[in-house]
């Protein structure tokens, strides 16, 4: 038995093994290995046949996409197969437009001509799986829903750049409102840049907990809390007293004796005494007046610290207090 390169010339076709299976070109030299008892191989001449020819390499087109031969199931009118083309370059620029696009071919059952269902035909037009088609359009109709019920306060809200952003939100089976509150939330807590997709997981694992609470209606400006379940960099400030100064929709920026901080109500405990809502505030003011002064003794912050942990004043922290500020006054 031996192995080796034949060549064919154009038109010749080779018999291996004595079967039926034959290698053809028309036109063009090829090279074929076989495999074969050597009194078995034979080459035989025949006139190149009209009926049937094969494209070399060469001659394939050089687009990036082969045009497969289809089973035309239903013709489309020329406005049908222009709007279909459309619609199709959208899927393939962006997630918004995809979903949207999907679901007008789906709608208008723009697919009827070559496919019988829509599934078949996102399979083999655009390689996507069921579940894949389904969630672009349901990102698309979820970004619609956070356009139109973000609060119009004359922010500018930035929206969401791809699927996986809005994926959870899809999922959650949520009332267009609270979408567009989740994506607000993520906002916020994104520093007012456009959340990850696990900012969001995050948001909507919450939601099925707990519903989200607007801050509007937990407290008003100039409220007194003390701090409690942070976490993190800002897990230091835990029991400290705090004050609100800016409302958003579900967090609250709050005063504290050395900065301020973006909380939401969950991490609040309200103060309803009104000697302490007197009293804080100036308290504050006194303390912010001190540390203007620049850098302190490190006793100083020592004392402002533990001063940002109490309510209310004994008489010996009234009176470090004063002795501080007529110090630093007469240093400055």
């Amino acid at each position: 038995m031996t192995v080796g390169k034949l060549k064919l010339k154009p038109g010749q076709e080779v018999n291996v093994n004595k079967s039926d299976k034959r290698v053809k070109r028309s036109d063009t030299e090829i090279s074929v290995t076989t495999t074969c008892n050597s009194s078995e191989q034979e080459l035989v001449e025949h006139e190149p046949k009209p009926r049937e020819e094969f494209a070399t390499e060469s001659e394939l087109p050089t687009a990036d996409t082969v045009v497969v031969a289809v089973e035309v199931l239903e013709e489309l009118t020329e406005e049908e197969k222009a709007d279909r083309h459309r619609l199709e370059l959208k899927i393939e620029r962006a997630f918004y437009e995809a979903g949207c696009a999907l679901k007008a071919l789906r709608e208008r059952r723009l697919y009827r001509s070559t496919h019988r269902s829509f599934e078949e035909y996102c399979r083999d037009r655009f390689n996507y799986s069921r579940d894949t088609a389904y969630l672009k359009m349901a990102a698309a109709v979820v970004y619609d829903n956070i356009q139109k019920f973000l609060p119009t306060n004359g922010r500018q809200t930035p929206m969401p750049t791809n699927e996986r952003q809005l994926r959870d939100l899809a999922k959650a089976n949520l009332e267009p409102e609270v979408q567009a509150a989740a994506w607000l939330q993520g906002v916020e807590e994104a520093g007012g840049k456009v959340p990850s997709g696990r900012i969001i997981k995050g948001i909507v694992e919450q939601l099925k907990e707990k519903p989200l609470l607007l801050a509007s209606d937990f407290c008003q400006i100039g409220d007194v809390f003390t701090l409690t379940r942070l976490e993190g960099t800002e897990r230091k400030y835990n029991g400290c007293w705090a004050i609100a100064v800016v409302l958003k929709e579900f967090s609250v920026e709050v005063d504290v004796h050395d900065t301020t901080l973006n909380v939401k109500p969950e991490n609040l405990n309200k103060i309803d005494s009104p000697e302490v809502h007197r009293q804080l505030p100036q308290i504050k003011k006194r303390i912010k007046r001190l540390r203007d002064y620049g850098i302190l003794d490190r006793c100083a912050y020592t004392v402002l610290e533990s001063l940002g942990r109490q309510t209310y004043l004994t008489p010996v922290e009234e009176g470090l207090l004063e002795w501080l500020e007529k110090y630093y006054e007469d240093n400055s």
